[in-house]
């Protein structure tokens, strides 16, 4: 079967045989693909490992050019390429404004826009859950979330279309030259315009919390504020949507786990956590790099050399979690690591799990013989060394 639609037999021989791997990507950057549960966890909180690309090696910086996206658009400054003492000022800022109040805050607003979005799926029997349910529904919570007027909400739904194209791309093609889309240029000077209005005229979403966030004479520079919310951006629209979609397909492959949460809609959180657990939305965490020399399950790591830790592999490790290739909604004790541990944990976790409770509890309600339309084999699966979500899951149900 092909990786990228079930990479956990090929993780799983490696975490027997080869836990410390040597990978190459397509742009020629290479590094240590690391699989281990215990390993990950902590390597995931280890202050000597750098999440800032310029403790790489220079011919690695060289072969990957920096990270196109962030570098050629100045947006390279944030939560996932910084470290201590700049990631924690910026954490602080940033957590100011993005706080749990806002987030619940948003509970009606998720309901009602997954309610509608239902409303129209609902007469005609079939679906494409990615496009038709959970990419609308995440992006439209984004933008309510950073407070993107509704009349801007259609063109900026576009713009961030074309964002996810270009973020999940296929690495060779997308480092010939400056390959930016006329969207996405659009897209930042949209959020640089938004910025300017906002500081005339503040309302009340992130984006305005943001250009108020301070801690004493302390507040985010130009380059940091359109830094989070492009990460805001696309860590929050992409959660939300790869949590819908592979944990539907989680259950409409397991029917017997599907049947258990329709009688049992109580379960919906401990079910949340293993769709996180059994296939998340993230293949691995963004690159590291060590800061000394550092063992690694019996491998020396030298300074700077690039690790890539895998969270989908960790999460199936039979080290840790009983059974790990099982579906189980009523899963227990589920200290899975999807998003991250210690200071670089996601900061947008609240907000995916709200929304995904939200989703499932409408998809299961509404939704009843929910089946895929297509053969298992026939679903395709982005091309991304990080993200790990499907292109498309089309499905029939009961009108």
């Amino acid at each position: 079967m092909d990786f990228g639609a079930d990479p956990y037999p090929e993780y799983a021989w490696l975490r027997a045989e080869e836990p410390v791997r040597q990978v190459l990507e397509g742009r020629g950057l290479y590094g240590l693909l690391v699989t281990r549960y215990e390993d990950v966890r902590k390597l995931l909180s280890d202050p000597r490992m750098s999440k800032d690309p310029r403790n790489a090696p220079l011919d690695w910086q060289e072969a990957g050019k920096g990270r196109p996206l962030e570098d050629r658009t100045g947006l390279g400054t944030h939560l996932l390429t910084t470290d201590p003492p700049e990631h924690t000022r910026l954490r602080r800022l940033v957590s100011t404004a993005f706080t749990a109040r806002r987030v619940e805050g948003l509970r009606v607003q998720v309901q009602d826009i997954t309610d509608g979005l239902l409303d129209a799926i609902v007469p005609r029997g079939r679906a494409e859950l990615v496009t038709e349910f959970a990419f609308p529904l995440a992006i439209t919570v984004i933008c309510e979330l950073l407070g993107v007027p509704k009349a801007d909400q259609d063109v900026f739904r576009q713009w961030t279309k074309d964002f996810r194209r270009w973020t999940n791309t296929d690495s060779a093609q997308a480092d010939r030259g400056d390959a930016r889309p006329v969207g996405l240029r659009d897209l930042l000077e949209y959020l640089t315009r938004l910025v300017e209005k906002r500081r005339r005229e503040p309302a009340d979403g992130l984006v305005d919390a943001l250009i108020a966030a301070r801690d004493a004479d302390d507040r985010l520079n130009e380059a940091e504020l359109l830094s989070m919310l492009s990460l805001l951006l696309v860590g929050g629209f992409e959660t939300t949507v790869n949590l819908i979609g592979n944990g539907t397909l989680a259950l409409l492959r397991h029917p017997d786990q599907l049947a258990r949460l329709r009688e049992r809609p109580d379960l919906v959180d401990s079910a949340l956590e293993e769709m996180l657990r059994y296939d998340g939305s993230f293949e691995t965490s963004t690159w590291r790099f060590p800061l000394e020399p550092v063992e690694i399950a019996g491998t020396r790591v030298e300074k700077g050399h690039p690790v890539l830790l895998s969270l989908a592999s960790a999460n199936r490790d039979g080290a840790k979690f009983s059974a790990p290739d099982q579906f189980d909604v009523t899963r227990a004790d589920n200290a899975h690591v999807a998003f991250g541990r210690g200071a670089h944990f996601c900061l947008g976790a609240p907000l995916a799990r709200l929304e995904g409770r939200i989703a499932f509890d409408g998809l299961l309600r509404r939704l009843p013989g929910l089946a895929l339309s297509v053969p298992p084999e026939r679903l395709r699966w982005q091309r991304s060394l990080t993200i790990r979500g499907l292109e498309a899951l089309p499905v029939t149900f009961d009108a």
